[in-house]
């Protein structure tokens, strides 16, 4: 096909990783744009992503005076660019080869993913092996799927992670639905757009293929969110729940989600009280409502169980998003 695609990185001192992600973009065929949008980087982010195009003209590197954040900067590199597809490429990730032309072999579809590997930092210059770049399943996502794909998983400590696939968007169905990043959100952002688009009728299919890969960094700040971005988030999903045309599984998922999140607000803002204020202000806050107490004391104690409890500073080897046919 021709080329057709538009890869969005947002970056913030990323200098260390920009170039392999810009290079294993412009290494696909299908790609016509490549937009960086450097999120007023104090370092050599933006001279790094050009040194990596080595004269390539489909790149384009724009720059943020002010630290926006990620879905301000995608708002820009959408408007900046023509291309009918989008995809969204984290500043340090990278594409596999042929990651579009087999995306593309598949038809029907707004939003199309494909499986993520997590490769531990360590890792990094190593070869990347034994993932599936030849796996032909292909599923379908609806709303209430998705939205569960993302609830704390019982008896693991964890969540779902499919708000952490990276689908290439139809640029024809956001124009069409009036819909773009929510520049208020600097946590979940990609999440809240997948929603919007799942309620406005889009297709989502996700191919087991691996196409995508992820670094996972030491002492990695991502689960550590701050009080205000989760509050954000929380705004985001009540305001995705008035969609009145929303069927019961997809509200209930997204009703549990919203929950989750607010656990994680309470204990964020006990922690904030008491770092603030001292204890007894954090006491006051936990038990004005009584109802508040039990996650934050169940959460307090998980947090003080962990620091006991022995956690590898990163996974042991390359880790699949998708695995099984489920």
């Amino acid at each position: 096909m021709t080329a057709s695609v538009c890869v969005v990185i947002t970056a913030r001192n990323a200098s260390a990783t920009i170039a392999q992600a810009v290079s294993s973009a412009l290494d696909q065929p299908e790609v016509a744009e490549v937009v960086v949008v450097d999120d007023a980087s104090t370092d050599a982010t933006g001279p790094a992503a050009r040194e990596a195009a080595k004269g390539d003209a489909r790149l384009t590197v724009l720059r943020n005076d002010t630290n926006l954040g990620p879905s301000a900067g995608r708002n820009r590199a959408i408007a900046a660019s023509q291309s009918p597809y989008i995809a969204i490429l984290d500043a340090d990730d990278y594409l596999l080869p042929g990651r579009f032309q087999s995306l593309f072999a598949i038809s029907d579809w707004e939003m199309i993913a494909d499986n993520i590997a997590f490769v531990p930092e360590r890792l990094a210059s190593q070869p990347l092996s034994g993932v599936p770049t030849a796996d032909t399943h292909i599923r379908k996502l609806d709303l209430a799927t998705f939205a569960v794909g993302n609830l704390q998983r019982s008896g693991r400590g964890d969540r779902g992670e499919l708000g952490f696939l990276k689908p290439v968007l139809s640029r024809d169905f956001l124009t069409r639905h009036g819909l773009r990043f929510n520049e208020d959100l600097w946590l979940g952002e990609d999440f809240d757009l997948y929603v919007r688009m799942l309620a406005a009728g889009a297709r989502f299919l996700v191919s087991h293929r691996c196409g995508y890969v992820a670094l996972v960094r030491e002492g990695s700040l991502s689960g550590r969110h701050r009080t205000g971005d989760l509050a954000a988030l929380m705004a985001a999903c009540e305001e995705n729940l008035r969609n009145p045309d929303m069927d019961a599984g997809a509200r209930t998922a997204l009703q549990q989600h919203l929950a989750e999140i607010r656990v994680r607000w309470l204990l964020r803002r006990f922690l904030d009280e008491k770092a603030q204020n001292g204890l007894s202000a954090a006491l006051a806050f936990a038990l004005n409502p009584p109802a508040n107490f039990p996650p934050i004391f169940s959460g307090v104690l998980r947090d003080k169980l962990r620091a006991y409890r022995p956690q590898p500073s990163l996974p042991p080897e390359v880790r699949l998003l998708l695995s099984g046919k489920g």
